[in-house]
């Protein structure tokens, strides 16, 4: 078994995050899809109490993440100065 280490960012719940959670949970709650645009707002992951979640691959091309390696080490780097302004949580995980 492997495990991958991961660095994702979330940019905090406001007023149209609220209102697309609500969609979402009415959906779940009747066991039909959310409409598009509710699922394209929260992307690849369900709704998440941090925020909209800005993947690995996003905060790459804004040139926030990048990959890091000296010996015996790896991970990753954060250029806080490169994070788009409204993200304000950066969370790392590992994962199996």
């Amino acid at each position: 078994m492997s495990m991958s280490t991961c660095v994702v960012g979330f940019k905090p719940p406001d007023d149209k995050w609220k209102a697309m959670k609500a969609v979402w949970d009415a959906c779940k709650a009747a066991g039909v899809p959310a409409p598009k645009a509710v699922e394209d707002y929260f992307g690849e992951v369900p709704p998440d109490e941090s925020g909209v979640y800005v993947s690995q691959r996003a905060l790459e091309k804004a040139g926030a993440v990048r990959d890091y390696t000296e010996d015996s080490q790896q991970g990753f780097e954060v250029l806080l100065d490169k994070l788009p302004k409204d993200v304000k949580i950066i969370r790392f995980y590992n994962s199996w």
